[in-house]
């Protein structure tokens, strides 16, 4: 089984390595299965990216067994989204899966955009 498949710590995975502390990242929370931190090319106001701790490739890669990661992974981006003041307004919560989708890291996120009115439909 591969680093990727086990969901260990996968040493050429940038995310990995903000987790870890071994990169620096502007963490905004964490818990034991979860960490937010800010994007370092911000789209909104609030840009953060939630992650799990355990390496998951992509929401393509989600398992059965990862449910409670997903609902922590929900849980922090609202808990971001408060705590930056801006919940009340609103924001988006966004997942890609590949490259034509604009998936640039392997490792599952999930974006949390809000502090300005967002179009529809995007990109």
């Amino acid at each position: 089984m591969s680093e990727a498949a086990s969901g260990s710590y996968v040493s050429g995975c940038l995310f990995c390595r903000i987790v870890s502390g071994e990169v620096p990242g502007e963490v905004l929370m964490r818990t034991e299965e979860v960490v937010a931190f800010r994007d370092i090319n911000p789209q909104a106001p609030l840009h953060a990216l939630v992650v799990p701790v355990r390496h998951i490739p992509d929401a393509a890669s989600v398992a059965p067994g990862d449910a409670d990661v997903l609902a922590g992974m929900l849980i922090a981006a609202r808990q971001v989204a408060e705590d930056s003041g801006l919940a009340s307004g609103g924001y988006r919560l966004v997942m890609n899966i590949g490259q034509d989708a604009g998936n640039t890291v392997d490792h599952l996120h999930l974006h949390v955009l809000a502090g300005r009115r967002l179009a529809w439909p995007p990109g």
